[in-house]
């Protein structure tokens, strides 16, 4: 009992130590650091661990041991795949999500500032949960993309400055799960249409966008290569002008790869899938995500170059600490040294070790990609032999 309450006095010693670092090697300089991950969801175990005896719920600690990594970075985007539809219509997990104003609570803390919200969930609520989640998430301070309140909303390409250079961040979802869109209210959300694309793209560039990226909700579910349709549209996106994609919507990890972009050898890169960074599918392959981290440095003529990519692979721990049912997510890479927390099962070392080694397998042709090593350790952890 003692070594347990010493233990958990540490952990949040070394949490406060490791954020602390992390604000502190933020680099000085013109490079900027971009930071995705892939699927935040929010399933009904998910908001049973996270709910107090008091009815509120609490989401900070999902996060606790990747926030020092995502806030490293000066931007950080992911997937909410999800809808703060509001506590008058019940919260709920799959198939129609609705999930506590506090989950963009922790999101917020943990340092994102950009979430993705056209997918194929974006409607579980209606259009009136969709634009009540654009308003939470307004309240918040973040930014939104991919869904809208009004034609203005939607017409109004948002252009970010960071360090004095300027970027777009552009979303679209092959679809909305059937729910129901009155033609009259389509505005709200960017189903992928080419020509809309396009048209997004060159508006994004004539307003001063240096740098433009596209996020695209596509693919096939829990398959782990890029499919026809992704190959074939990540080249048409390529061909309008992006300068960088990143996909989702497959809840598992797809390989980082370049879509050739002229004649001069120019190529961007391409995140086909990052995965799952939190949810409740817990089978191999759909227990996983990263950090991808992108280091943007100034070109000659107003132009943005893409220098390295960096990733933390992830894994989602399910199970008791204490006394408590939460879900956690960890920094892979702890396994290739052996050290976990003390209330790892066998079973659960393994699957994180697993995991690690997946994305190394999946990866193993891109030397592009380099791996993050563990610099924070937000815990103090157990070696296991």
């Amino acid at each position: 009992m003692i070594f347990q309450t010493v233990f958990r006095f540490l952990t949040t010693l070394f949490v406060f130590v490791g954020i602390i670092a992390a604000r502190a090697i933020v680099p000085d300089s013109s490079e900027i650091r971009i930071s995705f991950v892939g699927d935040l969801m929010c399933h009904t175990p998910q908001l049973k661990a996270a709910e107090n005896p008091d009815g509120t719920y609490n989401f900070d600690p999902v996060f606790k041991y990747v926030k020092p990594y995502l806030l490293e970075s000066d931007f950080v985007v992911g997937n909410l795949e999800t809808v703060t539809g509001g506590p008058s219509r019940r919260y709920s997990g799959y198939p129609l999500f609705n999930t506590p104003d506090s989950y963009l609570d922790a999101l917020k803390s943990s340092g994102f500032d950009l979430l993705v919200t056209a997918n194929n969930h974006a409607l579980d609520q209606g259009v009136k949960g969709l634009k009540r989640t654009i308003e939470k998430i307004k309240e918040r301070g973040l930014q939104y993309s991919g869904t809208f309140r009004d034609l203005h909303d939607r017409d109004s390409v948002r252009i970010f400055e960071i360090k004095g250079k300027k970027f777009s961040l552009l979303s679209y979802t092959y679809g909305i799960n059937g729910n129901y869109l009155p033609e009259s209210e389509s505005y709200v959300i960017n189903q992928i249409d080419t020509l809309l694309i396009k048209k997004d793209i060159e508006s994004a560039k004539i307003r001063g966008s240096e740098f433009v990226i596209v996020f695209v909700h596509w693919g096939i579910e829990y398959q782990r290569y890029a499919d026809k349709f992704q190959k074939n549209m990540g080249e048409r996106i390529v061909s309008y002008g992006a300068d960088l994609i990143i996909g989702s919507h497959p809840h598992v990890l797809q390989p980082f790869s370049f879509i050739r972009k002229n004649k001069n050898k120019d190529s961007v890169f391409v995140a086909w899938s990052l995965g799952n960074f939190v949810s409740n599918q817990q089978w191999r392959y759909s227990d996983a995500g990263c950090i991808l981290n992108l280091s943007l440095s100034p070109g000659k003529k107003e132009v943005i170059i893409l220098e390295e990519a960096e990733v933390v692979p992830t894994w989602v721990f399910k199970g008791n600490v204490e006394s408590s049912f939460e879900y956690i997510i960890f920094p892979s890479v702890i396994a290739s040294q052996n050290f976990f927390p003390d209330y790892f099962t066998a079973s659960q070392r393994e699957r994180l070790r697993e995991s690690y080694f997946d994305f190394l397998e999946l990866n193993k042709s891109n030397d592009f990609v380099k791996i993050k090593e563990t610099t924070i350790q937000p815990i103090p952890f157990l070696y296991v032999f």
